[in-house]
């Protein structure tokens, strides 16, 4: 892209070269990068986890040359509306060769489809799978095998365009069946999360919805520059209110979220009311986990402008609001969302990044930055928060107590920082002790924020390593892109960032990342990281923690084949046993903000030379074991017993 950047500005209509604007002023400078860099790299010796690895960006040679593109209220006409949340990213084998595909969605544009050939490597298959999705408003994606045949299949969500189910139908091409699925739903869709609620073998669909937050009127996207149009083809969107972020003061603009039961054949009904799961709010993301241990998944769903939801799952038949009594304090602003065992305790613990409460001020770099947003009370106050003083205006990470009950120490495990959207969870070192991937951004018109890496220090607290690890600063220092033409003297001689300017300028702001997905890309046996950037090409940051620890990396991949239970095994339990350490993890597809994944668990060993045991609980509420001294760095494949 920084080649087609280049060229477009020396290539401008009247054969001359363009003007660069800078927007914020000073946006492009990078020397706060070096001194927060230097103040990082100086915590190396309060690591316990093994560090002395790195993730290199090779988007360039990955052939993973997708662009995300953007609709106009969230770059040219840029106005505090939900557009800015960004797409989702998610991975699956989509043609059963034994590698991880890529599927990274579009807001204005189509969305892409990347083969893994190996080694690294990709190549765009989108045309030929034909899941572009072109002309909506795209919000994401999730991967699953829905009817049970073996396969991914894969359903996409839009702003006011119907979602999309595409039916994998066996050699990495789909069909798109949306019509006839009963999963076309219309409105603000946003985050699809796919489990077996009532376990009858058959994945179901929770449809978060984000409130209205557009009108009726539609506008061609006109902010794009021209290296990044789409050949025959201009985007349209809907446009945004210029108040969406009071819409939960507005009853009409509420909307509730959406359950859909697998009836089997690919058809699928609502149940929301049959269920009695009425969440009203501004829903963006949400988690399936059974945080009480009675074997049914239960509902933690986001709300971006208000209190979360706890819905407890009673047998399979309803659902049983039960946010207040669990969770009396949440996130104001909550964004994504994952449920993990940080501690390594064998209870799944959750954690929140809250991006709403960070909008409210424009920080630059410093340690503010790991402060919660309490001015927000005296600054909007109540009338405009409707808190009733139960928010949390920042992170949550919510330790599981065990009992059924949790403890919020966000502050006291050190997982806050400033303007993040999703999380991806994963061992990144391969040390047993799970880490986090936090996109970090607000992009175009505000200054560029780093992307947050928390190493998991033996269940201590998490540790600021981005620097460390190489993830920051990206690939040649890079901060800005340009992000529109302005023709000061003409066309645009009303827009705001032509006051006291002439001629033809080309605007140039921060780079951003919305969401990530963590899995072993190139084979190799340890975890990389893939990215959707906004309005930008994605980063792939490739680790060389198995060239750095050599052999002393040891890892155990586990996939599922469910009979009884959904094919993918989608809310299994699975502990590994190794070197006198047990680890659990929980198959919930859930792998960033908003999308969902189709991929094995990836256990990190710790060293250790073998395997013990497998033990696997099966949504069907079968148990299954394996043993006998399990061979390392290997994916290992458990299908679950017909019978109990």
């Amino acid at each position: 892209m920084a080649a087609v950047w280049a060229a477009f500005l020396t290539a401008a209509p009247t054969g001359a070269a363009q003007e660069i604007v800078y927007i914020p002023e000073g946006v492009e400078t990078s020397e706060w990068i070096a001194q927060e860099r230097a103040l990082q790299m100086a915590t190396r010796d309060d690591f316990d986890a093994f560090i002395d690895f790195a993730f290199e960006d090779r988007q360039p040679e990955s052939g993973i040359d997708f662009l995300h593109r953007i609709v106009d209220d969230a770059g040219k006409f840029y106005k505090p509306v939900h557009y800015d949340h960004g797409n989702g990213v998610a991975v699956a084998d989509v043609d059963s060769d034994g590698r991880l595909d890529v599927y990274l969605v579009s807001q204005a544009g189509p969305n892409g489809l990347f083969r893994n050939l190996g080694g690294g490597r990709f190549e765009d298959v989108t045309a030929a799978a034909g899941v572009a999705a072109l002309e909506p408003v795209g919000v994401t994606a999730s991967f699953a095998d829905l009817d049970n045949d073996g396969d991914a299949d894969l359903y996409v969500t839009h702003v006011r365009s119907p979602n999309r189910l595409f039916r994998n139908d066996g050699d990495g091409t789909f069909t798109d069946i949306s019509a006839v699925s009963g999963l076309d739903y219309n409105d603000h869709s946003s985050g699809a999360v796919i489990f077996d609620y009532d376990r009858d073998g058959l994945l179901d669909v929770f449809l978060t919805v984000v409130g209205q937050y557009t009108s009726d009127e539609i506008l061609e996207v006109t902010g794009t520059v021209e290296a990044e149009r789409i050949d025959g083809f201009t985007p349209r969107y809907r446009f945004g209110y210029d108040d969406a972020f009071q819409g939960h003061l507005f009853p009409e603009r509420l909307r509730e979220s959406r359950l859909f039961r697998n009836e089997g054949g690919n058809r699928f009904a609502d149940v929301t009311a049959e269920v009695g799961l009425r969440d009203v709010g501004f829903s963006g993301d949400a988690t399936a986990t059974d945080f009480n241990g009675d074997g049914w998944p239960d509902l933690y769903v986001l709300d971006m402008q208000g209190h979360d939801g706890y819905w407890v799952n009673d047998g399979g038949e309803r659902f049983v609001d039960r946010s207040e009594e669990v969770f009396p304090d949440t996130p104001w602003g909550a964004m994504g969302v994952k449920s993990f065992d940080y501690d390594n305790d064998g209870d799944m613990d959750m954690m929140l990044t809250d991006m709403h409460s960070d909008m409210s001020l424009n920080l630059f770099a410093g340690p503010d930055e790991k402060l919660k947003a309490a001015w927000l009370v005296e600054e909007w106050g109540e009338e405009l928060l409707r808190s009733e003083g139960r928010s949390i205006f920042g992170n949550a990470f919510y330790r599981n107590r065990g009992d059924g009950s949790f403890e919020e120490v966000s502050d006291a495990v050190n997982a806050e920082n400033f303007w993040p959207w999703g999380l991806s969870v994963g061992d990144l070192n391969a040390d047993g002790w799970l880490d986090v991937f936090v996109a970090t951004s607000m992009s175009f018109p505000f200054r560029y924020q780093v992307n947050s890496v928390l190493v998991n220090n033996a269940g201590d607290r998490f540790m600021d390593a981005e620097y460390i690890l190489g993830v920051e600063p990206r690939r040649g220092g890079r901060l800005v892109k340009p992000w529109f033409r302005l023709d000061c003297g003409g066309i645009d001689r009303e827009h705001q960032e032509c006051a006291g300017r002439n001629g033809e300028f080309i605007v140039w702001g921060a780079l951003g990342t919305r969401s990530s997905v963590i899995f072993d890309l190139d084979g190799d046996g340890d975890l990389d990281i893939v990215t959707n950037e906004f309005g930008a090409s994605p980063q792939v940051l490739v680790s060389n923690l198995a060239d750095a620890r050599g052999d002393d990396v040891r890892y155990l991949q586990v996939e599922l084949v469910g009979t009884r239970s959904n094919r993918d095994g989608l809310g299994a339990r699975v502990t590994v046993t190794a070197g006198g350490n047990r680890w659990t993890q929980v198959m919930d597809g859930k792998s960033g903000y908003l999308s969902q994944s189709r991929m094995p668990l990836y256990f990190g060993l710790d060293g250790a030379d073998s395997v013990e045991g497998v033990e696997v609980v099966w949504p069907s509420g079968v148990t299954s074991t394996a043993g006998g001294a399990i061979g390392v760095n290997r994916t290992l494949t458990l299908t679950e017993p017909d019978a109990r």
